[in-house]
């Protein structure tokens, strides 16, 4: 685990021994209803003393009562301490989570990293805490029999140990079928999740069917897999219910037959019924909760591994904000999911004012270009520096101040426009937002919404249209006039107007000083840009000067550079 996330934890161990002393004294009050008993047959019926009888019955009342006040107050410790759990690992956890699908990892997995948290918590504050710390109290139950009569004692021994071995093939069975459920569990999740990001497709083309079918044969593997999950701890449950019945049964005979014998009292009939009962109620109750006690398990496990990713020394120093210069050294990146080298030793160097255009025909590496000089996807090999110092030296803070960037797919948050373009900054500076807008000409476009720069934009922006979104995703790009600004076809949806926005924009950037990288598909770019690169097959096959790459004749369309020329009629796709 991190320090960090040690740090935040270290009342752990506080919180335990709080509640294990806690448990001892309710277990101890617990003995409250056999000393009763014991005392009402074997000292106020054989007296036959009222005043006995309602003295003992007081006593018995006030310490049910404190039994009562001390399992309330375990109970409340055990759900703020779940919460606390919560509130100090699952921002932690989430920080992961968020950067998962960045490593290969399916948003399904990444939401059951976040789940687990949830999981961890609903156990601390349920009925399994309390068996386990209860468990290690049953000693007491089993002196206290043994102090009635030693065969009593065994026979609640023997039956401890019967149902401790019970929990451990309940826990031997359990695992490798809730492995697989879990399994089962993130493939269900990655096919609903995968439909519900193409309804539109899936309605358009008459598809619905066909993927309610893939979802259900998902969710029956996932079902049977809970199902024989489910049977092993209720069948387990139920044997254990059972016998623990039947001890206490056999206490009771038992017990008569030395009563008969004239080895033991009346009152201990019942007193050892109750405390053998008592004794076997732990080991009952965690055999019943073990399902979530795996779960529960499971899920720490997951969460400590997440949390080790911040174990990773820090290298990071307040840096000067950049001005000079973008470096690349032998970039060479792999796709996350599959290792597939998707880009293999690009070299190049851009200085502040200075706009780079990325051409290339389709799945040339163009966009994983623009990813890797962002950090998104890990490179392999080499180093992106920007001032001279490696991308991974610069603090978080260089990203959210001096880095803007454009996606292909623009990816809007549930929020209004002004926090959009804000990009969540809740001390974000009003000037700054009406400057990005108006630089990605969309000013004028926002003020006419009904509430203008509070308009909700619903979830992914869905109140607005396509060559809206990409706009307004253009102004959280600029906002804080970024240092190096990264636009992963940036015109793919924008009208003659937005493009001259654009156009416009770019060129500020450069007179500030600041560098751009755009993956262009369109002519209309590189207008605005002075250094064009050529990125097909995964290698940055050319790089320079506008002029000595591409030639760009007055209306001439888009097509395919010659694959092996250095300099180029026309741009590329």
């Amino acid at each position: 685990m991190s320090k960090q996330s040690s740090y935040k934890l270290s009342g752990v161990g506080l919180v335990t021994g709080f509640v294990f002393g806690l448990s001892g004294i309710i277990n101890i009050l617990a003995l409250t209803g056999a000393f009763y008993m014991l005392q009402i047959y074997d000292r106020a019926l054989t007296s036959g003393s009222i005043p006995t009888l309602v003295w003992l019955s007081v006593i018995a009342v006030g310490l049910y009562l404190f039994q009562g006040l001390f399992d309330i107050l375990r109970s409340q410790i055990l759900v703020r301490f779940g919460s606390n759990v919560d509130r100090q690992i699952a921002p932690l956890v989430h920080r992961v989570v968020i950067d998962m699908p960045r490593f290969g990892y399916s948003a399904a997995e990444a939401s059951e990293r976040g789940r687990d948290v949830d999981t961890v918590r609903g156990f601390l504050s349920g009925a399994g805490p309390v068996a386990l710390f209860d468990l290690p109290w049953i000693p007491v139950y089993l002196v206290f029999v043994w102090m009635l009569h030693p065969v009593l004692g065994m026979l609640t021994l023997g039956g401890a140990a019967f149902l401790a071995c019970l929990t451990i093939a309940a826990e031997l069975l359990s695992r490798r079928h809730a492995k697989e459920m879990t399994r089962a569990a993130i493939q269900r999740n990655n096919v609903s999740d995968n439909h519900v990001r193409n309804g539109d497709i899936l309605y358009s083309m008459g598809m619905t069917d066909r993927a309610i079918d893939r979802f259900e044969s998902a969710n029956r593997r996932h079902l049977d897999t809970q199902t024989a999950t489910s049977d092993i701890a209720g069948t387990f449950a139920g044997i254990s219910k059972v016998l623990r019945m039947m001890l206490q049964s056999a206490t009771l005979g038992l017990g008569a037959y030395l009563t008969i014998q004239g080895e033991m009292s009346a009152g201990a009939i019942i007193a050892s019924s109750i405390v053998t009962g008592r004794a076997l109620a732990p080991v009952d109750q965690a055999i019943a909760q073990w399902k979530g006690v795996i779960s529960a398990r499971r899920s720490w496990s997951r969460i400590k591994d997440t949390l080790a990713v911040l174990d990773r020394p820090s290298t990071q120093f307040d840096l000067p904000a950049p001005s000079e210069a973008l470096v690349v050294e032998g970039m060479t990146t792999v796709a996350p999911t599959t290792g597939t080298v998707l880009l293999s030793d690009v070299s190049f160097k851009l200085t502040a004012g200075q706009a780079l255009a990325l051409i290339g025909p389709s799945g040339g590496g163009k966009t994983t270009l623009a990813r890797s000089l962002l950090g998104i996807w890990p490179m392999l090999r080499g180093s992106v520096r920007v001032d001279g110092a490696d991308l991974k030296q610069w603090p978080t803070r260089f990203f959210t101040e001096n880095v803007g960037y454009l996606p292909q797919e623009v990816a809007l948050l549930d929020g209004t426009v002004a926090d959009n373009i804000a990009r969540f900054d809740p001390d974000a500076n009003a000037k700054m937002i009406f400057r990005a807008a108006r630089a990605a000409g969309i000013h004028e476009l926002i003020v006419r919404l009904p509430n203008g720069y509070q308009t909700q934009i619903g979830p992914g922006g869905q109140s607005l249209s396509a060559g809206q979104r990409q706009r307004l995703a253009l102004a959280r790009a600029l906002y804080g006039d970024p240092f190096l600004l990264v636009l992963d076809e940036p015109n793919s949806n924008l009208d003659s107007e937005g493009e001259e926005a654009l156009m416009k924009a770019i060129v500020k950037v450069r007179e500030r000083g600041g560098i751009v990288v755009i993956v262009a598909h369109r002519p209309s770019v590189l207008q605005a840009v002075d250094m064009v690169g050529v990125v097909q097959g995964g290698k940055l096959s050319s790089f320079g000067p506008k002029e000595d790459i591409i030639k760009v004749p007055a209306n001439t369309p888009l097509r395919k550079p010659a694959r092996h020329s250095p300099t180029l009629s026309v741009a590329a796709e």
